[in-house]
């Protein structure tokens, strides 16, 4: 009987090497369609569990921020303004 192998989702930074070498290969211009093809979706794939994996490190950190007194509270996280 055959067995279902599953496989682990790649890590963040895993997943990010892998699509900036996806777009590298692909940005070169001499792979055939089928391929071409074949690794947009990959990296549709890749994306989508980066994303996943933005999204469940950002609500992590709403819920274990905590105010001066040690108090919890929901906070959204806010990236810093970098305009200056």
């Amino acid at each position: 009987m055959g067995q279902k192998s599953e496989t682990k989702p790649p890590s963040l930074e895993t997943a990010i090497e892998r699509i900036n070498a996806i777009v590298a290969e692909m940005e070169v211009g001499t792979l055939p369609l089928d391929t071409l093809i074949a690794r947009y979706e990959e990296g549709l794939g890749l994306v989508k569990n980066c994303q996943e994996k933005l999204d469940a490190a950002e609500k992590r950190i709403q819920i274990i921020a905590r105010d001066a007194q040690g108090h919890a509270s929901l906070t959204d996280f806010d990236e810093p303004d970098n305009a200056q």
